[in-house]
């Protein structure tokens, strides 16, 4: 009888232990879990991080620029645009910063604003083919197709026989569905420079009958200009 108790006293306290363990650990073979508000995110981390970056040198435009993008992420438009601001401060000519300044003023609802400071860009970046084409690719990257449209087409005035220029323009009237002038585009792109396989195979799906065009002078600045978008491609 004795016995029969004792091990009646061990399943119970093995049961107490038990519980306990599911109750403080949240189960005996998984991890503790943290009370609320403890962890801190990857992104907080990250904010801390450049934070102390830009604490150690205020005047880091791509700290700056980096942080916004975080705060961008976060649905914290004041934020973020406050950093971008910061950063163009330092670098006015951060494409990248203006573009998703930009962003985040329309995010948030600033609609003057943002439409005030994206002109101003542009007209900024007039001063170049290869300053418009780059703040296109930024506003693109944006999903902002008014204001990548206007900057590419500023680029294609100023270079029309940039074989590149022509590329960006073909694939991004491809990316939106509209095949025509997508095919005009890529056409004249590889007209210039034949010597691109992705072109060609667009053209070819697109339903244009891709022949080598006869050779044709193209000027020093549109050469530059074509290397220019090589090296901001392969940043991204």
């Amino acid at each position: 009888m004795k016995g029969k108790r004792e091990q009646i006293g061990k399943q119970i306290s093995i049961g107490l232990a038990l519980l306990a363990c599911i109750l403080l650990l949240g189960g005996c073979n998984g991890k503790a879990k943290e009370p609320k508000g403890v962890g801190t995110s990857v992104s907080e981390k990250q904010k801390a991080e450049l934070q102390q970056q830009i604490n150690r040198k205020f005047e880091d435009a791509e700290a700056h620029f980096k942080l916004g993008k975080l705060y961008q992420a976060d649905g914290q438009w004041a934020q973020a645009e406050n950093e971008y601001g910061t950063a163009l401060n330092f670098d006015p000519v951060h494409r990248q910063a203006q573009a998703t300044r930009v962003k985040v003023l329309t995010s948030g609802g600033d609609a003057a604003k943002s439409k005030l400071l994206a002109e101003e860009y542009i007209k900024q970046a007039s001063i170049s083919a290869a300053a418009s084409l780059e703040l296109a690719l930024a506003f693109q990257e944006q999903g902002l197709d008014e204001y990548a449209l206007k900057s590419y087409q500023q680029a294609l005035y100023m270079a029309p026989d940039s074989a590149k220029i022509n590329r960006q323009i073909g694939f991004y009237y491809l990316s939106k569905g509209d095949k025509n002038s997508a095919r005009e585009y890529l056409s004249r792109s590889y007209q210039l420079n034949p010597n691109q396989p992705d072109v060609a195979g667009e053209l070819g799906r697109l339903g244009v009958a891709v022949r080598i065009p006869p050779k044709t002078g193209k000027s020093t600045d549109a050469k530059k200009l074509d290397e220019m978008v090589d090296k901001s491609n392969k940043s991204r």
